[in-house]
């Protein structure tokens, strides 16, 4: 599949994530796409255009999610299920990479 193909700073973040997943910190209402999509990163799978949409969505919805408590790392309840999700999204380099898509 052609496609755009995650930097390896955001696979690592991928990877982070899966991690912090299989360790129970996700939280009970973390979703199936979430789950997907870190191992998607993790794995460097090229993402389609929908998909990196999606992205770019994604953190346009949930940037208010790093003010919350646990966000940070040295927060209390670090990493907070919101830090997961940021980061099973790609995380803050994920962010960058799409920004610089033009779909």
């Amino acid at each position: 599949m052609s496609g755009h193909t995650p930097p390896k700073d955001v696979q690592k973040v991928g990877q982070r994530a899966v991690r912090w997943i299989e360790d129970g910190k996700a939280g009970d209402n973390f979703t199936d796409t979430g789950r997907h999509r870190a191992k998607q990163l993790a794995d460097g799978d090229a993402l389609s255009d929908e998909q990196v949409k999606k992205m770019q969505a994604y953190f346009k919805r949930h940037s208010v999610d790093k003010d919350a408590e646990g966000f940070t790392r040295g927060d209390d309840g670090f990493p907070s299920p919101g830090r997961v999700a940021w980061d099973a999204w790609g995380g803050d380099e994920g962010e960058r990479w799409v920004g610089t898509i033009d779909l």
